[in-house]
């Protein structure tokens, strides 16, 4: 990954697949002109990072998500009091999430963005991972992106009888803004993939997982309180590393974007003959025949 000279902000790469860190920006007074310049190191780096922001006010978080898009108001977790479009991230409070996924992608219209701030963290640990689903998909074999090109994924999350979504998305996304493929699955929402027995299903998307969160796809952020994460949801997957027994708490708000596109299905969803049964192996693997 190359990082370009940005005349505004410092900048400095975190790892060779993706990452940024950007240094001189106030995002309490940012201008049309810094906007524009975060917005162009989002797309080349995928997720940049905004160290020492301690203070920032919840106007200024907000807006600065509101020049992204709209602002998603979350339909299940805990809110900031006063300001419904930051979300509260406690570990203390089951805000602890350590499996791959990538934000939100059983809903139809998946969040473009996320900027998180950590206002506080352990003394070590806590660290947060980032992949880059481009370069998942361009370093698959030739037979095997031409495969996924051709299928959708469903993507479903159900909170007992409280809250519960599912959509269908493409399994190889095409990004709006920089028309680059990247692929669309991850451990935490990806249910299956309806072209396929659920067998078949089963493996490939195993296999696709394994070989998405390999270290060379991967950039790895130690928190310091104050700092900001912002990743572009359409083409990255992240892990909250749970190695700590202190606090962490972070604010933070997501925005909202268009439907995923890619390819056509090439085939219909497979129809299942009578009495053939499947039971779930995996996580996600909740909606039967």
């Amino acid at each position: 990954m190359t990082v370009s000279a940005s005349t505004l902000f410092d900048v400095q790469p975190v790892t060779g697949a993706l990452g940024a860190r950007v240094h001189g920006v106030d995002l309490e007074n940012l201008t049309d002109e810094g906007f524009a310049e975060l917005h162009r190191l989002l797309l080349e780096n995928l997720v940049i990072f905004l160290p020492g922001q301690t203070g920032l006010s919840p106007r200024a978080h907000i807006g600065f998500a509101a020049r992204l898009g709209q602002v998603e108001l979350h339909p299940y977790l805990p809110r900031l009091d006063g300001h419904p479009e930051i979300v509260v991230i406690d570990s203390e409070a089951g805000g602890k999430v350590d499996v791959w996924h990538t934000d939100m992608t059983f809903h139809e219209h998946p969040p473009l963005a996320s900027i998180l701030q950590i206002v506080e963290c352990p003394p070590s640990g806590g660290d947060t991972i980032w992949t880059n689903q481009y370069l998942a998909y361009e370093q698959l074999s030739a037979p095997l992106r031409d495969l996924l090109d051709g299928l959708t994924a469903v993507h479903m999350i159900r909170i007992g009888t409280e809250f519960s979504s599912r959509a269908e998305h493409p399994v190889v996304r095409v990004h709006p803004e920089t028309g680059r493929r990247s692929l669309y699955v991850n451990r935490l929402f990806t249910s299956h993939i309806p072209q396929l027995t659920r067998t078949e299903s089963d493996a490939l998307l195993d296999l696709l997982f394994s070989f998405a969160e390999q270290p060379q796809f991967m950039c790895r952020y130690a928190w310091s309180e104050g700092d900001i994460a912002v990743w572009d949801n359409r083409v990255t997957m992240h892990y909250a590393v749970n190695d700590y027994d202190r606090p962490r708490r972070g604010q933070r708000v997501t925005v909202l974007a268009d439907t995923p596109s890619g390819n056509p299905p090439r085939w219909p969803h497979y129809q299942a003959p009578p009495g053939q049964r499947y039971w779930p192996a995996r996580v996600n693997a909740v909606e039967n025949y």
